[in-house]
């Protein structure tokens, strides 16, 4: 009706019998308001159509209520642009942004550009969520000098002592070792390893630990020459495996550091004459669709995505509100598929 007065933030306080910050502070999320009353006001809130005027209210706090998630092209020859363990982070971190009231800007970045300045130098968001494989040797002094800057921001990745900022990750020892463990169990023994083993790609050299651990366990030492470098792309997996086969060294089976990497792989064994898994069996890591789908079906390590995505999100939020936040260790498990001999 023309002339009907814009309800405020000031009514739905003298509805709710709290003060009108508090109404202020509830309807931003901030916790602390109590569960109770911020539902009460949202409530209240929601019956007299009153929405939250994002641009003032960020002018007011200085925040703009924006998370800005940057995904790294992989730097694996022939690499897609983004690595789907990540694209299916996704659904979670925008669930979790919207739960918390937050917009989630996405943004595809090359290493080679300043992302480390852009976002924090134009205010475009209150916060980081840094995705991407790369080459942590050569960016690290980037995230170095985020924390000197004071810039919020969180990562994916290894999480280890003395890292430069927080870290979210799995726990990629465990996971190689049970992937390896299982292996062992079919009866396998001489297991390579399609991966970094070094710290330029500290998950994998994680999880290439986890392997060393298992076959040590039952007094096996694994053989250098059964390990072959290689990155995250099917390119690069097809070049891993084919270069394992040039090496003429007897082996059945095969632990991958990513399912990217054990799809290439077992397509190149197959083109090879060779059957995967009565003469060589095959575990990846990271558990994407096409794992399921792939013949046979791919045995490997999950990652927990959708936990993933919401830690990230939510432990940045509370870094952003100044909250303790440390780094977080998510478990991972072993689904068994047609690649080990399993259904």
């Amino acid at each position: 009706m023309a002339g009907q007065r814009r309800t405020t933030s000031f009514d739905i306080a003298h509805l709710a019998g709290v003060s009108q910050p508090t109404v202020s502070r509830a309807l931003r999320g901030s916790p602390t308001v109590s569960a109770a009353t911020r539902q009460r006001i949202e409530a209240i809130a929601k019956q007299l159509n009153y929405t939250v005027d994002r641009t003032a209210s960020g002018l007011r706090t200085g925040h703009t209520r924006t998370l800005a998630l940057l995904l790294f092209k992989d730097a694996a020859p022939g690499g897609s642009l983004i690595n789907p363990f990540f694209l299916s982070m996704l659904s979670a971190m925008m669930t979790a942004c919207a739960e918390h009231r937050h917009d989630l800007l996405v943004s595809f970045q090359e290493m080679t550009s300043d992302w480390h300045v852009d976002y924090e130098d134009s205010h475009r968001a209150d916060g980081m969520i840094l995705l991407g494989y790369g080459d942590y040797e050569s960016y690290r002094w980037r995230l170095d000098q985020l924390v000197s800057r004071g810039t919020h921001f969180v990562r994916w990745g290894s999480v280890r002592q003395g890292q430069p900022g927080l870290t979210i990750g799995s726990d990629n020892v465990a996971g190689g070792r049970m992937a390896t463990e299982h292996l062992l169990a079919r009866g396998r023994r001489r297991i390579a390893f399609l991966g970094d083993a070094t710290d330029h790609h500290p998950e994998d050299s994680d999880r290439y630990r986890g392997y060393v651990e298992a076959l040590a366990a039952t007094g096996i030492v694994a053989d250098p020459a059964l390990q072959v470098m290689a990155l995250a792309s099917e390119e690069d997996g097809a070049r891993a495996a084919a270069e394992l086969l040039a090496r003429d060294l007897p082996f059945d089976a095969v632990l991958a550091a990513s399912d990217v990497v054990a799809l290439a792989a077992m397509r190149v064994f197959a083109g090879a004459g060779l059957a995967v898994p009565e003469q060589i069996a095959v575990v990846g890591f990271d558990d994407i669709p096409a794992a399921a789908i792939a013949h046979p079906s791919l045995t490997t390590v999950v990652q927990d995505t959708g936990l993933a995505g919401r830690t990230l999100v939510e432990t940045l939020i509370a870094r952003i509100r100044g909250d303790a936040a440390p780094g977080v260790v998510l478990p991972t498990h072993l689904v068994v598929r047609g690649s080990t001999g399993g259904i």
